[in-house]
């Protein structure tokens, strides 16, 4: 398998694939080391990680180094990730007692109840490429908390960083065996549906979600998946800053190149504000630096996969074919990487695919609207439901319009973040189950209830 850089295209490195075979002993491993891994106490495992932490940062600039050069993000953006995963294991090692020792129910004579939280056992985590720190420690770290052994398939276009992960993690005292890297592509993921884990934890797009959670289905182990947005924001009439608004949201559309599931896909804007939110808007795209990654000051670096170029085109072309507007950017740049200008359509209406299917990319429609109601109408007209976001400046208003969208996490005056503290779930088309808070932490146990009597 080899792992181009998509800046240069050229080949970084080439690595075997895993085998059925030599999965299968990769779960042997698992599966006789994770008793030992469970029976140490929840401290000595949060030391564990939180020594794994440390090593993040020890080591920040050649991680940073390794993942800009086989996923294309600008070396800033690598080491913002780098440090917002430390930030989300923090949490996790904060609050990992409180949510995973046993919960006295009852404590009355002669009688007590306990809830008792234990490791699902041997858990596979088939990961992303868009943020592989940021989306792998949402499940290793809460299910190595748990006391359950991993199998972590990194996406085949970020697997030198798994292969970084893995290091640190033995190196911060996680037992050999505990966790596994199964390195490969689309046969390696195929491969592990056909084994014998206790839970299934994806993290990619719809289509291979369905898929995988059709596959596993009959095993009646748990399966969460963490999916794609369509995610719609709307700047109300009364937002006070009109300029600072568009900045913040063309960050939250275009930062990482677009490739995040809860980046901006859509926008509505109020028809009064309409004209000065899309000027600064399209001043501040333009205003970006686009380049090699490894440059200071880019901001807009190469795109993960060379197969999204042409998923971009036919969107911009299926828009332009039905009346949209191109105001700036639309093609690929011709030259070495996996480049594509940041491109904002207006005139766009919610028949067109730019407005309806993931997009995954340095691409936005922006469409005016009268009121409230239009705005609502068309934020709701998706098969997706992870984020939405409301601009305004009445809180009861954005809560209101929030309560009747079918989305997993709501934005009032802010857009495309995630917080550790606050459960990350998708509806319809985005997934099913949580990562993140209390419910990220237990999401890797089985509960059982102790009625003990004497």
């Amino acid at each position: 398998m080899q792992i181009i850089n998509p800046a240069t295209e050229e080949v970084i490195r080439t690595l075997h694939e895993d085998t059925p075979l030599t999965l299968q002993t990769k779960l042997d491993a698992l599966k006789k080391a994770q008793p030992l891994w469970a029976g140490k106490s929840l401290a000595e495992r949060i030391l564990v990680i939180a020594r794994f932490s440390d090593l993040l940062a020890e080591d920040m600039e050649e991680l940073a180094s390794v993942l800009t050069s086989e996923v294309g993000k600008p070396l800033q953006q690598s080491r913002n990730e780098i440090n917002g995963a430390r930030a989300r294991i923090k949490w996790m090692l904060d609050h990992a007692e409180k949510y995973l020792s046993d919960e006295v129910m009852v404590d009355e004579p002669g009688l007590k109840e306990i809830i008792r939280y234990e490791p699902l056992g041997v858990v596979c985590n088939i990961s992303a490429w868009n943020y592989p720190y940021l989306v792998g420690v949402n499940v290793f770290i809460p299910a190595l908390l748990s006391g359950n052994a991993v199998m972590y398939k990194p996406s085949e276009y970020a697997t030198l960083t798994g292969l970084q992960i893995e290091k640190l993690l033995k190196q911060a005292g996680v037992p050999e065996q505990v966790f596994q890297v199964a390195v490969g592509a689309k046969k390696t993921g195929a491969a592990l549906l056909e084994m014998d884990f206790n839970g299934y934890f994806f993290t990619g797009s719809y289509q291979t979600g369905k898929y995988i959670y059709e596959k596993v289905a009959p095993k009646m182990v748990p399966c969460q998946l963490e999916l794609g947005g369509k995610d719609p924001l709307y700047i109300a009439e009364d937002v006070a800053d009109v300029a600072a608004a568009a900045i913040g949201t063309a960050d939250g559309a275009f930062y990482n190149n677009g490739q995040s599931c809860c980046s901006v896909e859509r926008i509505y804007v109020h028809e009064k504000n309409y004209e000065a939110y899309l000027s600064a808007f399209v001043d501040e795209v333009k205003s970006w630096k686009s380049g090699l990654p490894t440059t200071d000051g880019v901001y807009i670096g190469a795109l993960t996969r060379k197969a999204q170029i042409a998923i971009l085109e036919n969107q911009i072309k299926d828009a332009l074919n039905k009346g949209a507007k191109l105001l700036t950017g639309g093609k690929a740049p011709q030259g070495k990487g996996y480049y594509f200008e940041p491109t904002v359509l207006t005139e766009v209406t919610n028949d067109m695919l730019v407005m309806q299917e993931e997009s995954f990319g340095p691409i936005i429609g922006i469409m005016k609207v009268k009121d409230d109601n239009e705005a609502l109408k068309m934020m709701q007209d998706t098969d997706y439901g992870l984020t939405a976001a409301i601009y305004t400046a009445d809180q009861s208003r954005a809560e209101k319009i929030l309560a009747q969208l079918d989305a997993g996490s709501g934005y009032w005056n802010c857009c495309d973040r995630v917080s550790a503290a606050l459960p990350w779930s998708g509806r319809k088309y985005s997934g099913i189950g949580a990562t993140l808070s209390h419910q990220g932490l237990r999401a890797f146990t089985k509960p059982k209830g102790y009625h003990l009597r004497g």
